[in-house]
């Protein structure tokens, strides 16, 4: 034991498809194929534009598909368009490409620095091996969930802290050698429980630090280990139970996580944040005074005193260490303050206060969370941390207290350094003191901002968040959360008095403070920003006249922008042949669509109606969307690069392992693109119509 290594552990757990051999889901290939070129314009992988994407993916996926009335016990990946073409396209495709992307980057491609050298790893460690520390505890948090050590995966990498972009080729031979008979004739293969054939070219990695994208995979860690730990299971048979006491877990027949294997995967993610976020507090934050990192973020923090804040580019040096690569050195290369990246990380930090919010006059906190920080296997906070006083707060490295001081922070830089007080609007960036804020104000970012300060207010008046996030609920109608409604409010009426163009019902893409709004063509960016934000107002305020201007944005949206011969959307006003797609705005596209069907969708109450707020039309574009730019026409075009077994692809002891046994237009991980296959992730393309 003294020499296992967290990179040499272990196996993992499968799921099985009941579909027969050779099944040919022809219903599958988009209707699209032949009218149009979906090419990839690039591999570039961007981490904080996939795991922004991946978040919405995850959100229109199962949850969307269930809230719809499917029962997710029916979905199947080896049962395509079954029950229906949605539920496929939601439940599985949306939902799976979602997580599968998110261990990628975090247990598989050694995209960042290792989480042995991780800040909570070290002080665990002492003066002892870093490594031997974290496989020790990946035993302990196997044993809490119900798992052995023979349940883990081999050869993991998991990270710390992740890189804003790299290649997401793989350098070796993917290894589809059988680990284990599947069922029909089918088998596991080796690169399901063993990673070591997964890695990505370290040297095409840009070793920077963004918040952006920490904190998109801050919150893609966030949302899945919600959705994992936000019940128990039982020992002996599996089965998922109700959270309804703290203690439950001191019984021997139940564990943490809503299944065994979900349970493992949720720990892991929950210790990678722990650590992310002492990195962070440790090491990132910027002191305005000094011009230095390593400035303290606190719940008491105030930003007349001085700012430390979150800066855009901070370059790592390497230790050298190309096993277990640490930092040697950070470099501040862009001290600005970007609302973009401010609002991913608010976003995440919300996310992640719902799951360790242990404060006593939450009535809303959830018993399985509470089991999982009561310091067997995560830290509880102190009590001086709990209340509603930050003064009387006494310095920790646990999860609620580190994750607290983050959210605050965050939340004081937003209004701080981003909010015009004059015009009542967020702008782009801040040149990273108290007279540096900007004048533009970018729509997308803008509507965004909105969705994470709802969701702040969610947090710090302790509704429910990761999938419930649109649940009513009482509040604690906190100080914060009457702010933050405020602001949400202020700025949804600059977007419909400022930006919203009355001759066409459509928004600007920004405006200049000074200037008046942008007068570049109109983007579809730009609409579903806005159509998020105005959302997020209404949600956040229940005020009707919020969503009556996101339904009527929706509207124009549709009808200026959707191509039915491309079966995609025009990305400019102006653009009739060649549409540009990012994944931010697949991401954005996949968020808008759900949020048609869940809370812009005509009602018997509504005195106006529109057709493209019909909920079967609305079903119908999201799934011929999906399947013409996300999966693509053919096995060479498409966003989505690659897929596992999770969406239907599988191997085959005897007959043609083609590269593509499911036979749809999203090929195997190990054929995809490259001498050796590239990972499942969204790449850019071009769509033009033939």
């Amino acid at each position: 034991m003294a020499t296992l290594t967290a990179t040499s552990m272990l196996a993992g757990c499968t799921t099985k498809s009941t579909a027969a051999p050779g099944a040919a889901p022809a219903a599958n290939a988009t209707a699209a194929a032949g009218k149009v070129k979906v090419e990839k314009k690039n591999y570039q992988f961007d981490t904080a534009a996939n795991m922004f994407a991946y978040a919405e993916f995850e959100l229109s996926g199962e949850p969307l598909a269930e809230s719809l009335g499917l029962d997710l016990d029916l979905l199947d990946a080896g049962k395509v368009d079954s029950p229906t073409k949605f539920d496929y396209a939601a439940g599985i495709e949306s939902y799976e490409y979602s997580e599968e992307a998110m261990y990628e980057v975090l247990e598989k491609s050694g995209m960042g620095i290792h989480l042995v050298n991780g800040p909570i790893n070290k002080k665990r460690a002492n003066s002892g091996d870093p490594r031997v520390a974290l496989a020790q505890r990946y035993m302990e948090l196997a044993e809490a969930t119900g798992n052995k050590p023979e349940d883990i995966f081999q050869n993991m990498f998991p990270t710390a802290i992740e890189y804003a972009s790299g290649d997401p080729h793989y350098i070796k031979q993917v290894d589809i050698s059988k680990f284990a008979d599947g069922e029909n004739g089918r088998y596991i293969p080796k690169y399901q429980v063993d990673f070591d054939s997964l890695r990505w070219d370290r040297s095409k990695m840009n070793k920077t630090l963004t918040p952006a994208a920490l904190g998109g995979t801050y919150l893609k860690q966030a949302l899945w280990l919600g959705d994992f730990m936000g019940g128990v299971h039982t020992v002996d048979k599996d089965e998922e139970l109700e959270g309804t006491s703290p203690d439950q877990d001191k019984d021997p027949n139940i564990r943490l996580g809503v299944s065994s294997k979900d349970g493992l995967q949720g720990v892991f993610l929950t210790e990678g944040v722990w650590n992310k976020l002492a990195f962070m507090n440790d090491k990132l934050f910027l002191s305005s005074k000094d011009g230095k990192l390593g400035a303290k973020p606190t719940a008491a923090y105030n930003p007349a005193n001085g700012l430390v804040y979150l800066p855009h580019e901070v370059t790592v040096e390497e230790n050298g260490d190309a096993a277990f690569p640490d930092v040697k050195d950070l470099k501040i290369t862009d001290k600005r303050s970007l609302l973009r990246d401010q609002w991913m990380m608010m976003w995440a930090s919300s996310e992640f206060y719902g799951t360790t919010d242990q404060r006593p006059a939450n009535p809303n906190k959830n018993p399985a969370f509470l089991a999982l920080f009561d310091g067997k296997p995560f830290p509880s906070a102190p009590k001086e941390n709990l209340d509603a006083d930050p003064k009387n707060d006494v310095e920790s490295d646990d999860p609620y207290t580190l994750n607290r001081n983050l959210l605050m922070t965050l939340f004081a830089n937003m209004e701080a350094m981003h909010w015009n007080k004059a015009e009542k609007t967020l702008v782009q960036e801040n040149a990273g003191d108290l007279n540096g804020q900007g004048t533009h104000v970018d729509t997308f970012d803008t509507g965004y901002a909105m969705e994470s300060l709802r969701l702040f207010v969610r947090a710090v008046d302790g509704l429910p968040l990761g999938y419930a996030s649109g649940e009513a609920a009482k509040g604690l109608e906190t100080a914060e959360g009457k702010r933050a409604k405020e602001m949400i409010a202020a700025q949804a009426d600059f977007i419909v008095n400022k930006l919203l163009d009355s001759k066409d019902g459509l928004v600007a893409n920004g405006y200049t403070i000074g200037k008046g709004v942008d007068t570049g063509a109109k983007t579809l960016q730009a609409q579903l920003g806005a159509i998020r934000g105005l959302t997020a107002a209404f949600l956040a305020t229940d005020d009707a006249k919020y969503r009556d201007a996101a339904r009527a944005l929706f509207d124009k949206t549709e009808k200026a922008f959707w191509d039915e011969q491309a079966t995609a959307y025009r990305t400019a006003i102006g653009q009739d042949n060649k549409y540009e797609y990012d994944p931010y705005l697949a991401g954005a596209i996949s968020a808008v669509q759900r949020l048609g069907m869940l809370n812009l969708v005509n009602t018997d109450s509504d005195k106006v109606k529109y057709d493209s707020l019909e909920l079967s039309h609305l079903t119908d574009l999201y799934t011929r969307y999906f399947r013409n730019v996300i999966n693509g026409p053919t096995l060479e075009e498409g966003m989505q690069t690659s897929e596992f077994w999770d969406t239907g692809d599988y191997y085959l002891d005897k007959g043609k392992n083609n590269g593509n046994t499911d036979n749809d237009t999203v090929p195997q991980i190990q054929v995809a693109h490259g001498q050796y296959g590239v990972a499942p992730v969204l790449v850019p393309v071009t769509i033009t119509k033939q």
